[in-house]
């Protein structure tokens, strides 16, 4: 059967048809973006959709959002758009939908893509294991974490808030970063570091360590200046950026039981040149008396070009087509 499979963030919200059948996707069809700031909500942005495809759209949804899922009605924090999963069937004209976050999206396109579309970051080379936990995170506007479990030849997704752990620092550079954000926020977890806007602080720190006039940039800013001009300070931000993201990993994977990870978000792959060669792989193993554990466990990374849409598809088909 065909179903729209709809990725929602802050910025863009994505569309295409997908064919899913026996508990998974057969394809994905053409990608449609558009822009949340030129929509009131969902059902209009739904109605150019329909428009731009020509033809009547299916009446099954699979929506993958920025957000946790629970409630009556789900607000996204980076774009005014309000949804009550309950009147879906009734605002889209759908007679069945499958509504979750967007890395538990990414976790089933985890389960469900094949094999080219993972990247050996480090450990063994060898595939995802078929039996056991996965952990899934990625660094983007905040820390998306996400855990599937294999079994039997089936799979569950678990949707986690992992990136709100406490960072935990593990060198003196570190402490004075877990200093400095702490005096503004209090609390300071994960994602604090380890996401796009966590660069700033980074950046900042390292400018203040070496007795550096603070310019107050903003993450795109700092981002683009580590990429593609090779500034020394950023390009020190990121370095320090990836083995923080390492340290991360490597601990919610001891949470999760330690089988398999997948970095992905559009973020983690920009990356993925830069934590080949930086110390990603050694902050992940550094865990003491678990140093062995750490170093058998594959690292990868998932270069599909849209998780959130193909892993909507999945877990419609998962909880919608399976025999």
């Amino acid at each position: 059967m065909d179903v729209v499979a709809v990725d929602i963030g802050g910025t863009h919200a994505r569309f295409a048809i997908a064919e899913v059948a026996d508990g998974r996707v057969v394809s994905l069809g053409e990608v449609v973006t558009q822009k949340t700031a030129d929509h009131t909500g969902l059902p209009t942005a739904w109605e150019d959709f329909g428009k731009a495809l020509g033809r009547p759209l299916p009446r099954a949804v699979a929506l993958s959002v920025a957000m946790p899922v629970g409630g009556e009605v789900l607000k996204f924090t980076n774009n005014p758009w309000i949804i009550r999963p309950a009147l879906i069937p009734e605002r889209l004209g759908v007679d069945d939908y499958v509504i979750i976050n967007d890395f538990a999206a990414v976790a089933h396109a985890v389960a469900q893509v094949g094999p080219e579309w993972f990247i050996h970051l480090c450990g063994p080379d060898t595939p995802l294991p078929e039996t056991g936990a996965v952990t899934i995170c990625g660094p983007g506007t905040g820390l998306g974490v996400a855990q599937l479990f294999r079994a039997g030849g089936d799979y569950h997704v678990i949707p986690t808030e992992g990136g709100h752990i406490d960072f935990a620092p593990l060198d003196g550079f570190e402490d004075q970063l877990t200093k400095r954000l702490r005096a503004s926020l209090g609390r300071v977890s994960a994602e604090r570091v380890v996401s796009g806007p966590g660069i700033v602080a980074i950046y900042e720190t390292l400018a203040a360590v070496e007795g550096r006039a603070i310019q107050h940039l903003g993450d795109k800013e700092i981002w683009a200046l580590a990429l593609e001009s090779g500034d020394p300070l950023a390009t020190a931000a990121l370095d320090r950026f990836c083995l923080s993201l390492g340290a991360v990993a490597g601990d919610l994977a001891l949470a999760h039981g330690p089988t398999g990870v997948v970095i992905a978000g559009g973020l983690g792959l920009r990356l993925k040149d830069r934590l080949l060669e930086s110390g990603f792989e050694q902050r992940f193993a550094a865990k003491g008396r678990f140093q062995t554990l750490m170093r058998s466990i594959p690292v990868k990374i998932i270069t599909h070009p849209q998780p959130g849409l193909f892993g909507a598809a999945a877990a419609f088909a998962q909880t919608h087509t399976r025999r």
